[in-house]
């Protein structure tokens, strides 16, 4: 695992991001363990007490579970991993359409040029495919 930090967010939120990545992506999968608190902070270089509070949060938001004396394993549920796959395309999505918005485009504007975006993926797809 390599994460370069951002200075001007909390490393414990990028962990999480980095977590949730990692699931949502299948690089991490539903009921797979996950490192320890130890494992990871010797792993990032970082203190143990930020590992454990990104694991808390990370609990908390019932992504992550832990089972006695066994660790932490990713959820087995494929809503609540659906669900975050949502939440992070609703934040990209969110930052795209203000920074189309900055950029002076309309809310047509904007829709137009995705809708040309996707169909020319579609048509890269379909050629290289084809």
């Amino acid at each position: 695992m390599s994460i370069e930090f951002d200075n001007n967010l909390p490393i414990y939120l990028q962990i999480m991001d980095y977590i949730k990545r990692e699931i949502v992506t299948g690089k991490l999968k539903a009921g797979d363990k996950i490192p320890s608190v130890r494992e990871l902070a010797v792993e990032l270089q970082i203190n143990p007490n930020t590992v454990q509070r990104t694991f808390q949060e990370l609990e908390r938001e019932a992504i992550v579970e832990t089972r006695r004396g066994l660790g932490r394993y990713v959820t087995s549920e494929e809503s609540k991993i659906m669900r975050i796959k949502k939440e992070m395309a609703g934040d990209l999505l969110e930052r795209f359409i203000h920074g189309m918005q900055e950029l002076g485009f309309s809310s047509e504007d904007i829709a137009s040029i995705v809708a040309e975006a996707v169909q020319d993926g579609a048509n890269e797809s379909n050629r290289s495919n084809g």
